[in-house]
């Protein structure tokens, strides 16, 4: 393992998880890293659903998927993550990634707050497939704070064990409130 970045460490799980055909969700667009990741490994007769509230996001991701020659299997949406069962029917996803806080390089004012999120989760848990994975990477301090963090692993910490297995990792020995990845699988 060569970059230690929780986006990849993510990535390695999202990699395993993910066949040709699938049904993914980008909860949370931000620059499209994720969306670009989920529509090359569900290939072109898998599909992605992507939500951002910014129009930066679904711009910046557009141009990434259209760079990458990623396959034409992804509808992006300029919407709430709390909106995502309007557009996936319950045990049909295959995964689902969020990445909390704000954009990179984006309005810091503009981040994601618990309220939603733990909406967007409760709603992912609902439309995961058996042995469907979400993908959650927290991110908090500076201008993100701690609520959400808090409010988010309070939450976590109530799934039915017979449901859902969570796992958490910490960066235990890094300073300044490293972000923290989490997968949660529907059992």
């Amino acid at each position: 393992m060569k970059n230690f970045q929780i986006t990849q460490w993510c990535a390695r799980f999202i990699k395993e998880q993910v066949s040709p055909g699938d049904l993914c969700i980008d909860a949370t667009m931000g620059n499209g890293n994720d969306t670009l990741l989920l529509s090359t490994l569900c290939g072109k007769d898998g599909r992605v659903i992507a939500f951002d509230i910014q129009e930066q996001a679904v711009k910046s991701t557009r141009e990434r998927l259209s760079k990458a020659d990623a396959p034409d299997n992804y509808t992006l949406l300029l919407e709430s993550h709390t909106q995502m069962s309007s557009y996936a029917e319950e045990n049909s996803v295959s995964c689902i990634t969020f990445n909390l806080g704000y954009l990179p390089g984006g309005d810091h004012t503009m981040a994601t707050k618990s309220d939603s999120s733990i909406a967007a989760l409760t709603q992912g848990l609902s439309l995961l497939k058996k042995g469907g994975l979400i993908s959650l990477c927290i991110y908090s301090g500076g201008d993100s704070g701690f609520e959400e963090r808090d409010a988010v692993l309070t939450w976590l910490a109530t799934l039915d064990p017979h449901k859902y297995l969570v796992i958490r990792s910490d960066y235990y020995n890094r300073p300044n409130h490293p972000p923290i990845p989490v997968l949660i699988i529907k059992l």
